[in-house]
């Protein structure tokens, strides 16, 4: 590989357009349990700050449309790069725990005022933690369709649920030691775009392209997603869905809570049926026909009216 990055060719060029997306106004870095976390923030620097954590095997580029409709709005819009993901360090082991101080010292990089949180996805399950764990820095909670799935756990002994657990930490150390030095593949920009589409098949063709050139690179051989092949869902060690939801009925904020209707790969299908006997009670959860887990992406307006909506109700 190359020190500096290839130029960009014409076609490679006209995928870094597309309508309604605007690259961040102010990046900055934010230092967390020693690595460098790329923030992005669009709108007024004074304004009132919601913070945007993306999903799994995202990056900040995803909110390039979504960020500027909520900063229309009067709001500071930060968005991070979770490590491992887009422009921040990778790190020599993940987990839910670490993310979770990532976010907590995002929001010390601004201040200590009580925040509004939103999440889409893993991001969304992370904030829900995260508000456990300081529900003094937070105001308000917007999780787009980060609530997990109501499949239940497998059925199970105690004993033997425990060996699930054990498995669990040493498959993902066992995976940790075979991917050390693995790299990713390259391949053209639409290769990339063509093999995101298969976990993201709703998204169009052209967002597809234009996410290669905010959360790729181009080498001298080739494009390559930033994040770190090392990752994979979960992150490290045991996880199960039904712990986030459970803790849904203690969130001591204002809740809204979107969810999809049309399945895909990297969808919870989440129904509101699922969510209501752990919802807390100032909550609101809106489920969009038509739409699959990226909400944000396929209709970016319709969700900024609900997010800035619920924001004005809650102030009020």
């Amino acid at each position: 590989m190359t020190n500096s990055a290839p130029a960009l060719d014409a076609d490679e060029r006209a995928a870094a357009q597309y309508p309604g997306a605007r690259l961040p106004d102010r990046r900055r870095s934010v230092h967390s349990l020693g690595v460098n976390l790329a923030v992005s923030e669009w709108g007024d620097e004074h304004a009132p700050a919601i913070f945007c954590s993306h999903g799994g095997f995202d990056f900040s580029g995803t909110f390039d449309v979504f960020a500027p409709l909520l900063a229309a709005g009067g709001y500071r819009v930060v968005v991070w790069d979770q490590r491992g993901h887009g422009d921040s360090d990778h790190a020599p082991l993940y987990s839910w725990d670490a993310d979770i101080r990532d976010l907590l010292n995002v929001l010390d990089s601004i201040g200590r005022e009580p925040a509004i949180l939103l999440g889409h996805s893993k991001g969304g399950s992370i904030s829900t933690t995260a508000i456990q764990v300081a529900p003094q820095r937070v105001r308000a909670f917007v999780n787009i369709d980060g609530i997990p799935s109501h499949r239940p756990p497998p059925d199970v002994a105690d004993h033997e649920r425990t060996k699930l657990l054990a498995t669990e930490l040493s498959g993902w150390l066992d995976h940790r030691r075979a991917a050390g030095a693995k790299v990713r593949r390259a391949d053209t920009l639409g290769g990339l775009a063509e093999r995101r589409g298969r976990m993201n098949p709703r998204l169009s063709k052209p967002w597809l392209r234009y996410l290669v050139t905010r959360g790729a690179r181009k080498d001298a051989d080739g494009w390559r997603w930033k994040i770190d092949p090392v990752l994979r869902p979960g992150g490290f060690g045991p996880w199960r869905a039904q712990w986030s939801m459970a803790r849904l009925a203690s969130l001591p904020v204002p809740l809204l809570g979107l969810l999809a209707t049309e399945s895909e790969p990297m969808g919870w299908d989440t129904s509101p049926a699922d969510v209501k006997p752990v919802l807390p009670p100032r909550a609101e959860i809106v489920q969009l026909e038509g739409v699959g887990h990226f909400i944000h992406i396929e209709q970016p307006a319709r969700v900024a009216k609900l997010v800035l909506d619920f924001l004005r109700s809650v102030a009020a």
